[in-house]
């Protein structure tokens, strides 16, 4: 869908939904959310640093880690989505790790994670990471307080170390209203879009609001070090909450225009005698 300047809109559900999306206003700081128009437009801006960065990245052999954390339905997906989709998958990864196999229950807690880590030339996205250990794993029940106090006491030697290999580390927790998480969940349910993103664990976790604060506010305390600091972003405007964490990620690594040649395309050849062939392609209908 594009606008009457050319510029491509995302596509942000039925022009209901839209409008909707319009007419709501957020708690966020008394600000109207974003619409439509000025959000493609200023994401397109941001889509072009984000390929400058990533021949910067290529070019100087930088290694670039981003973590993004949050409560269920405050918009990680959607902000990495966002990041990733004009740039190139060999260069900016994204890893969403399953649940852990038996084997790597018995392995070093972040052992799983370490593989993952970007080499010189790429930025590597966790949607979710390590803190699961600080987060769902401890409120869910699925590992003990010791577990939990050990992780704690662990995980700023392990980012220290990260950083100390030439990682440019970046942490990004996501904070969304018990009002709008609660919206967000409910639009799962019906929708046949976002069905997949409701799983029994979600479930399970929303009544857990305060559970996961407390988890939170730990989590905080034990890793919010000047070297791996948290950056909190909030999200109940999805759209405010995608530019502004972009923009932040760009002023985080010093990056220039990489050198270039100009491209020129070349003469297309001639045919040669060359005729297409009566061949029974099976092509794909046109429904559209």
């Amino acid at each position: 869908m594009t606008d009457a300047t050319g510029v491509v809109e995302p596509d942000t559900g039925t022009e209901q939904e839209r409008a909707q999306d319009d007419e709501r206003e957020t708690s966020q700081a008394g600000k109207k959310e974003i619409k439509a128009k000025k959000y493609a437009r200023e994401l397109e801006r941001l889509h072009v640093e984000l390929v400058r960065l990533q021949e910067w990245v290529k070019y100087k052999g930088l290694k670039i880690c981003v973590i993004f954390e949050g409560r269920d339905g405050a918009g990680k997906g959607g902000t990495i989505k966002a990041i990733t989709e004009r740039v190139s998958p060999r260069v900016f990864r994204v890893v969403a790790l399953p649940a852990p196999t038996p084997r790597e229950k018995s392995q070093m807690y972040v052992q799983r994670y370490l593989p993952h880590l970007p080499a010189a030339g790429e930025v590597v996205i966790f949607d979710r990471s390590w803190y699961n250990r600080a987060g769902v794993e401890r409120v869910m029940g699925f590992c003990s307080e010791d577990d939990v106090k050990a992780f704690l006491r662990a995980v700023p030697l392990v980012e220290r170390a990260i950083v100390d290999s030439g990682i440019i580390l970046l942490k990004y927790w996501l904070e969304v209203s018990p009002e709008e998480q609660t919206r967000r969940l409910e639009g799962r349910i019906e929708d046949g879009r976002k069905i997949w993103k409701l799983s029994g664990m979600d479930v399970d976790s929303y009544g857990r609001w305060y559970d996961y604060s407390r988890a939170r506010d730990e989590m905080f305390a034990a890793s919010d070090t000047p070297y791996a600091p948290w950056y909190v972003a909030r999200s109940d405007d999805k759209r405010r909450a995608r530019l502004n964490i972009i923009a932040h990620l760009l002023g985080k690594v010093p990056y220039k225009t990489a050198p270039r040649e100009k491209v020129k395309l070349p003469k297309r050849q001639k045919a040669h005698g060359y005729r297409e062939p009566d061949y029974p392609y099976k092509y794909v209908d046109e429904q559209h």
